[in-house]
């Protein structure tokens, strides 16, 4: 394992039986679908398992399902894929999976109740143990955007302060630690904690705790809706969250993963979805210190699952019997010829040019508000990627540090007051 940069993978998203095939777990069937994900040139698959049948008793961690898991790595392996496992799961494609030792009669906080928190650690550093000596075990990430149970619009929300989230965040990547010390471990969270000022856990915590940064880029957080998923803003929300967590991160040269991002119906029709990943990567692959891209997701999910929401079912670069998309052939030979061009020496290059992002108190950014689209920190970036700037982000207290500025190449510090708008006309 190496941080070199061109990594290409896929959320493996199993073909039979969607994340409900750990109860009936057939090699058989993943290594099919390993198969067609090797096929397409992928090198790398991020694995879910699933929380309430590994752990469905604080004290039950079922070694059956540890030794599922250990197959699925093994299987990636003979197909030269390394693995990447959430655990946490936590949240999925719009469903909840907690156990029933955390809920109704026995219900506490997900985040601070130290029976809760000690069992979730255990689950996680038994997880990480079972795969530490595996070549290809890259780590764990805690689970699926798991702070979205602490989010103000959730149904059944578990609230939980900064102070809380991040001591929660800490005591996790620890067990991880523990379990597999060698191995390089993440959180994941969604745009809320770049966006939501009253969201618990903050831009900070995103960018400054685990071995990498990860970036989760989805259009249909009103990207899509204000300006239409074909255009420019769509085509560029990774590249710009991408260099928003990079703004936020402690080091400047701390690897950033690409680890969510994909083509959702209907904000991208399916005849659209090869362009749209194309032009996604071509934007997102011009950032410096990228890790790598792991597109959402392998397959689609089988209409004869009920209840998803829409977009959920088409989301795949295979379809359910591996014949691959056009949005998984584009997918496919982008990362082949990108992989070459790093091969002659091609690498994505420094960024001149910075925006200023005021986000008031630094250690809590109460006016995130700015950063999500249609806010004007969004609209100053970017207009001025449409101009052909290249902007990348400076937090307010790094904007006047010489060293730091010297550091990341940045020779143009602006602000958005300095830049007039020019997507109006891109609003639908």
């Amino acid at each position: 394992m190496s941080h070199h940069q061109g990594r290409f993978g896929v959320n493996y998203t199993p073909s039979q039986g969607w994340f409900h095939h750990w109860l009936d777990f057939d090699l058989d069937a993943v290594r099919r679908d390993l198969d067609a994900i090797a096929a397409l040139g992928m090198d790398h698959i991020r694995v879910f398992a699933l929380w309430p049948h590994f752990q469905p008793n604080r004290t039950l961690i079922r070694p059956r399902s540890l030794a599922d898991l250990g197959s699925v790595v093994d299987a990636a392996a003979e197909r030269g894929l390394d693995v990447s496992v959430d655990g946490l799961q936590g949240h999925l494609s719009s469903f909840d999976f907690v156990p029933a030792w955390t809920q109704s009669w026995h219900q506490q906080n997900l985040f601070t109740d130290p029976t809760i928190v000690d069992g979730q650690a255990a689950y996680l550093r038994a997880i990480a143990a079972s795969l530490a000596d595996r070549p290809n075990f890259l780590g764990m990430s805690l689970g699926n955007e798991f702070s979205q149970f602490s989010s103000a619009i959730h149904p059944q929300r578990q609230p939980a302060t900064p102070r809380e989230a991040e001591r929660w965040m800490g005591t996790m990547l620890a067990a991880c630690a523990e379990g597999a010390p060698r191995a390089w471990h993440h959180h994941s969270e969604y745009d809320s904690a770049f966006f939501d000022g009253r969201h618990g856990f903050l831009p900070s915590m995103a960018s400054r705790h685990g071995s990498m940064n990860t970036v989760h880029s989805w259009i249909f957080n009103n990207t899509a809706q204000l300006y239409g998923g074909m255009s420019e803003p769509s085509f560029r929300l990774a590249e710009y969250l991408i260099e928003t967590a990079r703004g936020w991160s402690a080091d400047p040269a701390m690897p950033i993963w690409l680890q969510e991002v994909g083509a959702p119906s209907p904000h991208v029709g399916a005849g659209d979805a090869a362009e749209f990943a194309t032009k996604t990567l071509e934007y997102a692959l011009d950032c410096e210190n990228l890790w790598g891209v792991t597109w959402w997701s392998s397959h689609d999910v089988d209409r004869k699952l009920a209840d998803f929401p829409e977009l959920e079912y088409s989301l795949g670069l295979l379809t359910t019997d591996q014949t691959v998309k056009p949005q998984g052939a584009a997918v496919s030979a982008f990362a082949r010829g990108h992989r070459k061009a790093l091969h002659a020496g091609a690498a994505a290059q420094p960024r001149s040019t910075a925006l200023v992002l005021d986000v008031g108190d630094e250690s809590l950014a109460p006016h995130r508000a700015q950063c999500a689209p249609g806010g004007t920190f969004f609209e100053a970036w970017m207009t001025l990627a449409l101009a052909g700037a290249r902007p990348t982000v400076v937090l307010a207290s790094k904007a006047a540090d010489s060293a730091h500025l010297a550091e990341r190449g940045i020779t143009e510090v602006l602000r958005p007051a300095d830049i007039t708008p020019t997507l109006a006309a891109l609003r639908r």
